[in-house]
């Protein structure tokens, strides 16, 4: 079936997209185990980008998983697939001209390549929100690793499924010694940075 595609050429791009909202589309990829503060930083982020006067949209992995990926699992070809689907949604999104913000646990380095891959490098912030297994299981916002340390959770990441913590994110934010405020700073200065290349 496949072979029966074409790709039809569109006349408006990204890029005039973008101008058209006086932005560069990106997508700024958060990655980090369960309960290190994604999602709070994500949706500060977002807030920060609003109040002046950004195009934004924000895909969080539980929102994602009650609607997209409510048919995969959270084995590892399941959660391949669901980094895929949102990988192909963001860059449509980024194609539409936004500042698209993702806040996922990613915990393969393989899928993070991939979705930077599917998006392009010169649209792909990775942005580590690194905080230690232990501050994440004091944290336990939803009770996740209480339950995967009783084996009520199977494929748990950092308990009974690895997390590869990224090699090289364009930015790393530790959640122990920096407030949500602070990791949002960061990450506008980096784009601050980002957009006059």
């Amino acid at each position: 079936m496949q072979n029966n595609l074409t790709s039809q050429r569109i006349s408006t791009t990204s890029r005039v997209r973008g101008e058209q909202k006086n932005q560069r589309p990106v997508v700024i990829w958060l990655t980090g185990l369960s309960g290190s503060g994604k999602s709070s930083l994500a949706d500060a982020l977002e807030q920060r980008l609003v109040s002046k006067g950004c195009h934004t949209y924000l895909l969080d992995g539980d929102n994602v998983r009650m609607g997209l990926c409510k048919d995969l699992g959270f084995g590892d070809r399941d959660r391949e697939e669901n980094i895929r689907r949102v990988a192909e949604v963001a860059n449509l999104f980024v194609d539409a001209g936004l500042i698209v913000i993702t806040s996922f646990i990613s915990p393969f380095h393989r899928d993070r390549a991939l979705a930077r891959s599917v998006i392009g490098d010169e649209s792909f912030i990775e942005v580590y929100v690194d905080t230690p297994l232990s501050e994440c299981e004091r944290r336990d916002p939803k009770g996740l690793y209480s339950k995967a340390r009783q084996g009520l959770i199977k494929n748990f990441t950092g308990i009974d499924s690895p997390y590869e913590a990224p090699d090289s994110p364009q930015i790393t934010i530790d959640t122990l010694t920096h407030s949500v405020d602070d990791g949002v700073d960061a990450v506008m200065a980096y784009l601050e940075q980002w957009n006059a290349k």
